[in-house]
């Protein structure tokens, strides 16, 4: 595992009570795996701001399928940025709704129009697009020892039979 540094942090009791008890409750297995999460998440939304970043992202959205126009109209606005729509998936929620999710990469501005593009069309009832900086993933969510590595907060050793690629270097 990668270099690790012990530090003391002082705040109120109230807090770190609080603090622990939604650890547990999410599941942390102790206070830093928590608190590695959360600098994680900062380090995240700080990238996650910068239009220029490489991001990855899934946009969600669900209409009305009887719309006509709709559907061709969704499809239209996706071939026309095709570099960035990696997959979609439609789904059938009922007779009147479909779901449609569409996986994305690349910069975070290209990515940001085309969501905000496709949740202004006339017909979307509901959208919402999550996005993680690719950039900042190699520094603060994986580590690379011998047989061992860290996928956000497990470790596990193993030996690599699948592909790690950060910034241009593959790892198997």
């Amino acid at each position: 595992m990668s270099d690790i540094t012990r530090f003391g942090v002082s705040i109120e009791s109230h807090l770190v009570e609080a603090f622990d008890a939604l650890s547990k409750k999410k599941g942390f297995a102790n206070r830093s795996d928590a608190l590695r999460q959360c600098m994680r998440n900062a380090l995240q939304e700080e990238a996650n701001a910068d239009p220029e970043s490489n991001v990855s992202g899934v946009l969600s959205i669900i209409y009305d399928h009887h719309n006509s126009d709709l559907s061709k109209k969704l499809t239209s606005m996706q071939h026309a940025v095709h570099e960035v729509v990696m997959t979609n998936l439609h789904v059938h929620l009922d007779l009147h709704h479909c779901l449609e999710v569409m996986i994305l990469k690349g910069k975070n501005h290209v990515v940001q129009e085309l969501a905000d593009k496709l949740a202004s069309t006339r017909g979307i009832l509901k959208s919402n697009l999550a996005i993680t900086s690719i950039d900042t993933l190699a520094h603060t969510c994986h580590s690379h020892d011998e047989d061992e590595h860290s996928h956000s907060g497990h470790d596990h050793a193993h030996e690599h039979n699948h592909e790690h690629n950060h910034g241009g270097h593959s790892h198997n």
